[in-house]
C-alpha cells in the first residue's frame, strides 16, 4: 500500500466520528511499519482523546520508527487534551503523513514546523482534497466563528413543497427521510421558522438510531410557539432555543418549560439572522440544518448565512399556481442577482434524488 491508501483509511476513521466530536473536527490516524498496520483510531468524541493518541494506544508492537497518517495536523496545544505532537515524539514516530493543514490559529502550520524541528520527517498534503471536504464544517467555523448552515428542503420535480391546501407529507419517500435524519445527527443545531411549528408541530428530532439530537433553534420574531406544542413541551430533555423579537416579560413560561428565549431583534422587527449565527458560535453551535419554510429560507438566503444547499426532489407533479415553493420572498429581481451554486452532486435515495451544492463563496480557502 502507498501514502494514498493509507491516507484513505485514515479518512474512513475519521467519519466515524461524525456527529460526535463536533465542534472539533473529525481526525483518523493509521500507524504503519515496515509494510504493516499496527495501530489505528479515530477522534471518537468531543473532549476524548484525539486520533493520534487513540492510533497509539492500539499498536500491537513498539510505533518506533513508525509512520503516522493523519488527516488533520497534529494539535500542538492545550486542550481538552494535552498536544499529539508530544505523544508522537514519545512513541519514536520517524515520520508522520498530513492530508490537511489546521487553520486554527492555534496550530497553523504550527505542529508540523514542531515535529520538523525535532527530526521528524513531514509529507503534507496527501488527499488533501478529500480532507480539506471531510471537515469543511470545522473549517468555516474555526475561521468565521459562525456555524456552517446547510439549507435543505424536499420538493416535487415541478418545484412544489406542498400542495395548494398546505398537504406536504409525504413528499419524499423513506429513504430520503432517513437520509435527513442522518443529517440531523450530523449537524449541531436545526433551524426551522413559527410557521412550521404552526402547521406541523414537529419535533425535530433525531429519529435515527444511535443518533443525537440536535440543538432546536426557533426563529418566532412575536413568540407565537404554543405553550402546548411539542417542542415546548420536550424542552428540558432537548435543548431548546425560541429565537425572537418579542418583549421579555412573554418569556417566563417558555423559561420555566425548559426553552431558552433569546432577544434577536432585526431592524425591521424581525429575527437577525446573522445576528443569530453570531450567538449560535458562540454557543459551540458549529453547524446548522435549515429545514424551514420559503419565508425563512428567503431571509437565509438574502442575508447570505447558507454555506450549502440540499433540495431532495421527489418524481412527482402536484402543480398549483397557490403551492408553495421552497424560496419565498420577493425573490431577487434580476437573474444576474441569483445566488450562485456550484460543486453540485446527486445522489438517488429510492425513489428520489439529493442535488447537493455550495454556494459560491463559501467554500473552504474562501470564506
Amino acid at each position: 500500500m502507498e501514502d494514498r491508501e493509507y491516507m484513505a483509511l485514515a479518512i474512513e476513521l475519521a467519519k466515524k466520528g461524525c456527529g460526535f466530536v463536533s465542534p472539533n473536527p473529525m481526525v483518523g490516524a493509521v500507524i504503519v511499519k515496515d509494510g504493516r498496520i499496527i495501530g489505528q483510531g479515530y477522534h471518537k468524541r468531543y473532549g476524548e482523546l484525539h486520533a493520534e493518541r487513540n492510533a497509539l494506544a492500539s499498536c500491537t508492537e513498539s510505533p518506533k520508527g513508525a509512520t503516522l497518517y493523519v488527516t488533520l495536523e497534529p494539535c500542538c496545544h492545550h486542550g481538552k487534551q494535552p498536544p499529539c505532537v508530544d505523544a508522537v515524539l514519545e512513541a519514536g514516530i520517524s515520520r508522520v503523513v498530513v492530508g490537511s493543514g489546521d487553520p486554527n490559529p492555534q496550530v497553523a502550520g504550527k505542529g508540523i514546523e514542531f515535529l520538523k524541528k525535532n527530526g521528524v520527517a513531514v509529507t503534507e498534503g496527501v488527499l488533501e482534497e478529500s480532507c480539506d471536504r471531510l471537515n469543511e464544517i470545522f473549517f468555516h467555523y474555526i475561521q468565521t466563528k459562525r456555524p456552517f448552515v446547510v439549507m435543505k428542503y424536499a420538493m416535487t420535480i415541478d418545484g412544489k413543497i406542498a400542495t395548494s391546501t398546505g398537504d406536504s407529507q409525504w413528499i419524499t419517500g423513506e429513504e430520503a427521510r432517513a437520509h435527513v435524519h442522518w443529517q440531523r445527527h450530523r449537524l449541531s443545531g436545526i433551524l426551522a421558522g413559527v410557521g412550521t411549528v404552526l402547521a406541523d408541530d414537529p419535533l425535530l428530532t433525531c429519529r435515527m438510531e444511535g443518533g443525537r439530537n440536535p440543538v432546536r433553534i426557533i426563529c418566532d420574531s412575536r413568540l407565537r410557539t404554543p405553550l402546548t406544542s411539542r417542542l415546548v413541551q420536550t424542552a428540558k430533555e432537548i435543548s431548546t432555543i425560541l429565537a425572537t423579537c418579542a418583549d421579555e416579560e412573554r418569556y417566563r413560561p417558555y423559561q420555566e418549560a425548559g426553552c431558552r428565549v433569546w432577544t434577536v431583534k432585526g431592524a425591521d422587527g424581525q429575527v437577525d439572522l446573522p445576528r443569530l449565527m453570531k450567538m449560535l458560535g458562540e454557543e459551540g453551535i458549529d453547524s446548522v440544518l435549515l429545514e424551514g419554510g420559503g419565508t425563512l429560507n428567503w431571509s437565509a438566503v438574502k442575508s447570505g448565512i447558507v454555506q450549502r444547499v440540499q433540495a431532495y426532489i421527489a418524481p412527482k407533479l402536484i402543480g398549483g399556481r397557490e403551492a408553495k415553493s421552497p424560496v419565498g420572498g420577493e425573490g431577487f429581481a434580476a437573474l444576474a442577482d441569483a445566488l450562485l451554486l456550484q460543486n453540485s452532486t446527486v445522489v438517488q435515495l429510492g425513489k428520489d434524488f439529493m442535488i447537493e451544492s455550495e454556494v459560491v463563496g463559501h467554500v473552504h480557502g474562501n470564506y
